[in-house]
């Protein structure tokens, strides 16, 4: 029979709908959620990223500035930028389009942005609060700023009506951006969660557990068939670039003839990502009200 498509596309839509509503009251209370891009540089893949953040705040009635500054831009200048934005109150996120130009640090960057205006959830007031609320629920009702990605995993799971609570997670991946806090997040949703990277002994053994697998790790069709359990849920984060197209970490044709359901690529976590990004957006928006 194949597995069950979990389309991205059409939840991110959903969600975006619901978006547009919340967005709409705002509006009617006198705050128009605003978000700031920061672009350095013309990398091409930066520049299409941005611009679909940027088009996806016009859909949903978001303010959107952007600023794209020269490849050459030094760390003072950028820090400046950022200092002035982290005090504008029409801007309720900043995001500054990674990665940056070698003279700039990474980190120092990250840290200046206010943790009040942090959408990417990438600041260490941030990470450290969505590191000690142990319980999903509380995360939410506690409006925290979740990563984005990570986030958009969680809800194709639960918009999906598949259960993560009691089942076996095996995430392989351990970067900061996906691996370690989706992690974090299915243990908040009461998963039992094992983390592969590339020192793991038997990779496919451990993986072939998993009740819900998500592969991470950025390598092309890195998950066969043979490391998947039967009737399985498989979620692909990977998008790599190839002479066939853009494929994920997955053997989606292989493996979507044994798993139970799986994502495809693209159209699978990709829309999620920005979807999730522009909920943390109005979330930061709707603190203005208190």
């Amino acid at each position: 029979m194949g597995a069950k498509i979990l389309s991205g596309s059409e939840i991110a839509k959903e969600i975006r709908e619901e978006l547009k509503k919340e967005v709409e009251d705002l509006k009617n209370k006198g705050v128009i959620p605003g978000l700031a891009t920061i672009l350095i540089g013309s990398d091409p893949a930066s520049q299409v990223y941005v611009g679909q953040k940027t088009k996806t705040c016009h859909n949903l009635g978001i303010f959107s500035d952007q600023y794209t500054l020269p490849a050459e831009t030094n760390e003072e200048e950028l820090l400046s930028l950022i200092n002035k934005l982290n005090n504008d109150p029409k801007i309720d996120g900043i995001l500054t389009q990674l990665p940056l130009p070698k003279q700039i640090n990474e980190l120092k960057v990250l840290n200046v942005i206010s943790p009040e205006k942090d959408v990417d959830g990438f600041h260490p007031i941030n990470v450290g609060k969505f590191f000690t609320v142990k319980d999903f629920n509380e995360m939410m009702e506690k409006n925290l700023f979740l990563p984005c990605t990570p986030h958009g995993i969680i809800e194709i799971l639960k918009r999906s009506n598949l259960e993560i609570s009691g089942k076996e997670a095996v995430v392989v991946g351990r970067s900061n951006i996906v691996g370690k806090p989706i992690a974090m997040l299915l243990l908040a949703n009461n998963a039992t969660v094992t983390v592969c990277h590339s020192k793991t002994s038997d990779l496919p053994a451990v993986c072939r557990r998993a009740d819900i697998l998500i592969a991470a790790i950025g390598k092309a069709k890195f998950v066969t068939a043979d490391m998947v359990k039967e009737g399985s849920c498989v979620i692909d984060v990977g998008v790599n670039r190839t002479k066939d197209g853009l494929v994920g970490d997955v053997d989606f044709e292989k493996v979507t003839e044994v798993a139970g359901s799986i994502t495809p690529v693209p159209g699978g976590v990709g829309p999620m990502t920005i979807t999730m990004l522009m909920v943390n957006v109005v979330k930061s928006a709707k603190k203005r009200l208190i």
